[in-house]
């Protein structure tokens, strides 16, 4: 029996694992050493467009395993689609020459590592790029390779404080809001993906050589918070916390609907702010000098939220989505899981589509986010079973049958 046969259900669109399927990456063999989120999303997105993507365990697997729902490694199934798993005992005293034997032929090496382990260790990037001259090595940590923090724990929770998000996130009356999900990781998988891409362009296209490319956790979150230090420099003021509300452009906030439900708007231009105004039956309100241009808007937020809010608050959710849509007024249905699941939208495109699991049955699992005309990415395999590819990816780094024999036999390598 499923762990989650009395979980509510979202029927959506069913799909197969297309094993072989060919994409833009092909020819890739990426050596994934990380840990947690930011490493297993950055090496997930190149699994889906073709990357053979090798992922090196410890006995007890990679951490993101112990994220379990109900028994069942959600957060492992979805951001380790399409790889090999090879499972590894770091304590052996073989641990180190096997690395380095699967180090040749790889064009990149991911690792998560407190900055100095690798080192430790004897795998010191120079070491490295012996072993493999074209070798793209990128380097997680939470604040960077050097610098006063590079030795402190680097989890995102700490990055989301520290770079200032956790302060800008919330109500101007409550404390400080950290991310309910992990998105420092996934911003720093996400820009470690286009970079490893950029180094390795480098060494395809003109010839170059391998490098290493220092990824913190820290850079690409600070990165996305905009022109905070611009702002300040200009106000000598801090953003204040202001729940949904914008400090760059008003009308922009969440309202609640006559049913209980919420809606979400946003009219960050000149145009759409006035159509908003006219649309709910307040054309005066264009000329009112409080509201006339978007700076004096954001100054007089509240009171237009008041206005707006109190329109939407007559109509139900649908007929609020209904009515706005009619007026060409940018406004959306604030979502939870169980409506995002059902929208036709969402059903449609496939953004969510169900793939065969042996605890699950279906797993609901998101598609490929970018669409590539010519050369579309695929989910090619589920999460690995830890050690599932042990034997396989020895023999294709040229280890013999005696000496893949040995390995098990000796606890260095574990089979499943």
């Amino acid at each position: 029996m499923s762990p989650l046969d009395e979980a509510p259900r979202q029927s959506l669109p069913r799909a197969d694992y297309t094993p072989g399927a060919p994409g833009p990456l092909d020819g890739m063999r990426v050596l994934d050493l990380s840990r947690l989120v930011a490493g297993n999303t950055l090496t997930q997105h190149l699994a889906d467009f073709g990357a053979t993507v090798d992922k090196v365990e410890p006995r007890d697997g990679d951490t993101l395993r112990g994220w379990r729902v109900r028994g069942v490694e959600t957060a492992w199934k979805v951001h380790s689609r399409g790889k090999r798993s090879l499972c590894i005992d770091f304590r052996h005293r073989e641990a180190i020459p096997l690395i380095r034997r699967l180090v040749p032929g790889a064009a990149i090496l991911v690792e998560s590592f407190r900055p100095g382990t690798l080192e430790a260790m004897g795998l010191p990037p120079e070491e490295l790029l012996k072993l493999e001259p074209r070798l793209i090595i990128v380097r997680i940590s939470g604040w960077g390779q050097d610098g006063p923090y590079s030795r402190r724990p680097g989890f995102g929770t700490l990055v989301e404080g520290f770079a200032g998000f956790a302060d800008m996130n919330g109500f101007a009356d409550r404390e400080p809001v950290l991310p309910p999900m992990y998105l420092a990781d996934t911003i720093a998988g996400l820009t470690g993906a286009f970079a490893a891409m950029a180094a390795l362009r480098e060494v395809e296209m003109r010839g170059g050589q391998g490098q290493v490319i220092d990824l913190p956790l820290l850079d690409p979150l600070f990165t996305a918070l905009g022109p905070q230090a611009a702002n300040y420099r200009l106000t000598g003021k801090t953003k204040p916390r202001t729940g949904s509300r914008s400090t760059g452009a008003a009308p922009r906030n969440v309202y609640r609907t006559k049913d209980g439900g919420w809606v979400c708007l946003s009219a960050s231009t000149q145009g759409m702010a006035e159509r908003v105004m006219r649309s709910i039956g307040r054309g005066d309100l264009v000329e009112d000098p409080r509201f006339r241009t978007n700076e004096q808007r954001v100054a007089h937020g509240e009171e237009l939220d008041a206005i707006i809010g109190a329109f939407v608050a007559e109509k139900t959710l649908e007929e609020n989505v209904a009515f706005f849509e009619a007026a060409e007024v940018t406004i959306g249905p604030v979502n939870d899981i169980v409506r995002f699941m059902a929208d036709r939208h969402v059903q449609t495109r496939g953004l969510l589509t169900e793939y065969p699991d042996e605890d699950m049955e279906q797993f609901p699992m998101h598609a490929i986010p970018a669409r590539l005309s010519g050369t579309p990415g695929a989910i090619r395999a589920p999460a690995p079973r830890l050690g599932q590819h042990s034997r396989e990816i020895l023999a294709a780094q040229g280890f013999d049958e005696q000496e893949i024999t040995a390995a098990t036999a000796s606890g260095l390598v574990v089979a499943a």
